[in-house]
């Protein structure tokens, strides 16, 4: 057996576990590194990271916001007049709107129908009461706040402000000089870990809200989907970014620079709300647009997605593809994988990957 670094070792399990699939692995800290399955897996292999499309586009909102002279306690409505919720953007961010599950059947490829549905739509619970994870609609919310504040759509606001000028390998609609580079996605084995058991059971009911928030718009529902085109040329903010582990390590690094104002870096590490999550039926905690770890009351992690760190922060995506930083350190982490599985927080084998390589030496 070779002698293998944590990290190396941590790497090795995770491709025992992705039968026929691949991984890419970036660190991001003093310098790049980069780890890659050998097999089936292309150079420059680009993949749907799913939600962990929602960190850059929350980041792409908040640099907008503070562009305009607003804040994260300016109300939606001053923005976008026909949203009927009492709501603010730290609210809407955090997933407190109460907005999770839309009514109607509706396409996730027509923004426009959906968008105006939510804005006139009865809300899940009271805007403010309580915090539920919204994972389809988030994005529609955000593509259309961004066309309020400058008449363009998330995704041209995300290359222009942060793609482009930082030349990040991550896109939220993918140019289609770039469908060359997409490895196929295919589906793992099913399991269900005892932390998601709740939430599995809730997803099973067909008319319950966790159902309704993950599948009622028709489209992108299934694995084969998100090998065509139209996926990649989505840019759903909630769902849709194409990216390399370098380009999600790469951009989780600039939230520790001055590409990101110490206002802007505060409302994305400060804690907007914690505790149970309506949705995903476990203890979440959010800040504007991001994860943190929970806690318990003595400060102690309740799990650790992002590392050891309390203040780390970041985003999972579907099937494993996830994106984190430690501002105490300055290490930056990113994973994606052509895998999808079941659930909604990363399996163990890529826990001990994201520990092994904010911890390695």
């Amino acid at each position: 057996m070779p002698d293998f670094s944590p990290l190396d070792a941590a790497c090795v399990r995770l491709a025992d576990c992705l039968p026929g699939g691949g991984f890419e692995v970036a660190l991001w800290g003093s310098q790049e590194a980069l780890w890659q399955t050998q097999h089936n897996w292309t150079q420059n292999a680009l993949v749907p990271v799913w939600s962990a499309t929602k960190g850059p586009a929350a980041a792409t909102i908040l640099l907008l916001l503070e562009q305009a002279g607003l804040d994260l306690a300016t109300p939606v409505s001053d923005v976008w007049p026909e949203f009927h919720h009492a709501v603010n953007f730290a609210q809407l961010l955090s997933h407190q709107a109460g907005l999770a599950a839309p009514e109607g059947n509706l396409s996730i490829f027509d923004h426009t129908a959906a968008a105006r549905s939510l804005a006139e739509q009865a809300p899940n619970w009271p805007p403010g009461s309580a915090h539920g994870y919204h994972p389809r609609t988030f994005g529609f919310l955000l593509d259309e706040i961004s066309l309020r504040l400058t008449g363009h759509r998330l995704g041209a606001n995300w290359d222009r402000l942060l793609r482009e000028p930082h030349d990040l390998d991550f896109f939220i609609g993918l140019p289609e000089s770039e469908f060359p580079r997409m490895m196929k996605v295919i589906a793992g084995r099913p399991s269900v870990r005892p932390d998601e058991r709740a939430f599995s059971q809730a997803y099973m009911q067909s008319q319950s809200l966790t159902r309704r928030a993950f599948d009622s718009y028709r489209g992108l529902n299934a694995t084969w989907e998100f090998n065509q085109p139209d996926a990649w040329r989505l840019a759903s903010p909630a769902l849709g970014g194409v990216s390399s582990a370098r380009g999600l390590a790469k951009f989780y690094s600039l939230l520790n620079s001055p590409a990101f104002s110490e206002k802007v870096r505060g409302w994305i590490q400060t804690e907007q709300v914690s505790g149970p999550d309506l949705i995903l039926h476990t203890a979440t905690t959010f800040t504007a647009g991001f994860q943190n770890d929970p806690l318990h009351a003595d400060g102690s992690k309740i799990r650790s997605h992002y590392g050891p760190s309390t203040a780390a922060f970041g985003h999972p995506g579907a099937g494993g593809s996830i994106g984190l930083t430690d501002p105490t350190s300055g290490r930056s982490f990113g994973l994606v994988l052509n895998v999808i599985g079941p659930g909604v927080f990363p399996r163990e084998e890529i826990l001990q990957l994201v520990n092994a390589a904010m911890t390695a030496g």
